[in-house]
């Protein structure tokens, strides 16, 4: 989800395992020359959605890296498949008061330009929830602080 941390814990992490960090929408924008927010403006939720699609699979057998993924990417069943079937899917799960928190002063965020952002936020979880819950192989609170969501990816690892 937006605002859970994932770029954070995912360039941590990777720099404690020793692997390469890619954030998959700054890979988009790298690719495209535009941020993620033009992408929306221009080609809609679902032209950037195809973009994200792609981009996961030129890198899902890449090996060695550490993607942290947009928040929507587990829309998409090819999607999902393609992280369960090429990776360990980490799960950074924070409740939608912190997310919005997190990211209420963010004006980069497309789907949180709206009235009220908390009630789309709440939507957001409630939609994605069961879908990450889906395809986890570990489940992290995002509150648990970064060093600790660090360790305990680490540890989970090491046993699956």
């Amino acid at each position: 989800m937006m605002g859970a941390g994932k770029t954070t814990v995912g360039k941590r992490l990777s720099k404690s395992i020793g692997w390469q960090f890619v954030d998959l929408d700054q890979y988009i924008e790298s690719a495209t020359g535009v941020s993620v927010a033009t992408i929306f403006e221009i080609e809609g939720e679902s032209g950037f959605r195809q973009r994200e699609t792609q981009a996961l699979k030129q890198l899902a057998t890449a090996g060695k890296i550490v993607v942290a993924t947009g928040g929507g990417v587990v829309l998409g069943p090819m999607n999902r498949a393609r992280m369960s079937a090429t990776g360990v899917v980490v799960y950074l799960r924070a409740s939608p008061a912190l997310l919005f928190e997190r990211t209420r002063h963010d004006k980069s965020r497309p789907l949180l330009q709206v009235a009220d952002p908390l009630a789309c936020i709440s939507g957001l979880v409630e939609r994605r929830d069961p879908l990450y819950r889906e395809v986890a192989d570990i489940i992290i609170e995002a509150n648990a602080g970064l060093n600790n969501a660090v360790n305990s990816i680490e540890r989970a690892m090491k046993s699956l």
